[in-house]
């Protein structure tokens, strides 16, 4: 159990970090107003994939009969059509989505980004298959060596092409990887049927990830679809990395929580003690990554000075406050799911929908990309707390007052730090300006 746990986090971690480094090298190689461009590509497909998100992967390892041919057989063939309709709604929609966000020199490169919900469709169901007998290579295999070789591609695209572009190359080809890589690990032949009943099944069973997907793609993609529309490509392009530099380890640190966690919580005969362990271990890891973003944010300013990027130094510590908030929030969330109750990921959601419709009316009416992000923060911090008040009332766990009496004095003292940083950021930049005259009157 412990290797296959280490396998998982693994896998996860290494695939995280090089779709991290290749976001990074991008936003290196091309101009920012073309990595703001390059963003909505990542955008339109997430919205694209979670409008169709219907669990097929976790029902064919869910299920009582997950290994009968004939029901793999059938989940394909319904991710197939599923597939077919998401590409055409997109090749379709291209026109307006470029229009919507006021790039519409773009709307081909949409409908070219239209394969790929058809390639993703293609993929191969034993990868996720054979995780029903402890077999994860192949899954971690899929999910890391396509990312590498897009990434290893990057650099000879960019010096080819020079623009957005090269973002749209490597996704389709990272798909295509992606599905390839999927046939080759695989030990059943791929096939396709088409089962009224067993379909129906899966609308079943998938409606209710579907109505999350929907209202996660709000939460995690929101800010920067408002951002793209009404602030433009070039500050979408800063938004965009600077969301990237934060979210990153939120979500490798939120996923692997819940890997290691959620079987033991939901094991016969937890006590609690399990639960109050995970809940101080996410409040520890919330308060670490604001922590290190408040001080990113600082020592980032003279490295970005006179560049395209400069703003962000002022982005990363608000939004490593987000992202805190969001890894204790997932305390209750993996509680609350290892215990049958499925809502609480929905409901403590709600008050970030909330705030992303605050702060989408005071970016309307004028307001900065600071605005957008505060609200953020706010709304964050309520759906934490609903998330703990729900688990609390409905499963009867015992929080450890002391540990978040700590954390809240410790995410209390990040925030107040941060409305330093109007004088910090100067003072590094100044700072990070001296050493470079005094680097270069060295060198003379």
């Amino acid at each position: 159990m412990f290797r296959s746990a280490l396998l998982i986090l693994s896998g996860n971690m290494v695939s995280s970090a090089l779709l991290f480094a290749r976001n990074l090298a991008l936003a290196a190689l091309i101009p920012v107003g073309d990595y703001g461009i390059a963003a909505t590509f990542a955008l339109v497909m997430t919205g694209v994939e979670m409008a169709s998100a219907l669990g097929l992967q976790q029902q064919i390892v869910q299920a009582r009969d997950g290994d009968d041919p004939h029901l793999q057989n059938a989940l394909a063939g319904f991710q197939l059509f599923r597939g077919l309709l998401s590409a055409v709604a997109l090749f379709f929609l291209a026109g307006p989505i470029a229009d919507f966000l006021n790039v519409p020199q773009v709307a081909w490169a949409y409908q070219v980004l239209a394969v790929v919900p058809l390639l993703r469709a293609l993929q191969h169901f034993d990868i996720h298959r054979l995780n029903r007998t402890h077999r994860f290579w192949p899954l971690v295999l899929t999910n890391t060596v396509p990312p590498l070789l897009s990434l290893i591609a990057l650099w000879p695209l960019a010096v080819w092409l020079g623009d957005w572009r090269v973002m749209l190359i490597a996704l389709v080809f990272n798909d295509a990887l992606t599905t390839a890589m999927s046939h080759l690990v695989a030990e059943r032949r791929f096939g396709v049927a088409v089962d009224r009943a067993l379909w129906g099944r899966s609308l079943r069973f998938g409606w209710p990830i579907l109505v999350n997907a929907l209202i996660l793609f709000l939460v995690f993609q929101g800010d920067k679809l408002v951002v793209g529309r009404l602030l433009g490509m070039e500050a979408l392009g800063v938004f965009a990395l600077a969301v990237t530099l934060t979210l990153t380890p939120a979500l490798v640190l939120t996923k692997s929580l819940q890997t290691i966690f959620l079987p033991r919580l939901s094991a016969k005969g937890e006590t609690g003690h399990v639960a109050r362990r995970l809940v101080a271990l996410a409040l520890a890891a919330g308060l670490a990554v604001t922590c290190l973003g408040v001080l990113g944010g600082v020592l980032l300013a003279p490295l970005l000075m006179g560049t395209g990027y400069a703003a962000l130094a002022a982005f990363v510590g608000p939004l490593a406050l987000v992202q805190g908030f969001r890894i204790a929030k997932s305390a209750g969330t993996i509680v609350a799911l290892s215990r049958g109750r499925t809502g609480n990921a929905a409901w403590s959601n709600v008050p970030r929908i909330a705030s992303l419709a605050v702060g989408i009316a005071l970016v309307a009416g004028g307001g900065s990309i600071p605005a957008l992000i505060w609200t953020a923060v706010l709304g964050e911090a309520a759906g934490m707390v609903l998330s703990l008040i729900l688990v609390v009332r409905d499963g009867g766990l015992v929080l450890p007052k002391r540990r978040l009496a700590i954390w809240g004095v410790g995410m209390a003292a990040a925030a107040v730090a941060l409305f330093a940083l109007p004088a910090l950021i100067p003072a590094a930049v100044i700072a990070g300006w001296l050493s470079r005259a005094a680097l270069t009157g060295a060198q003379r």
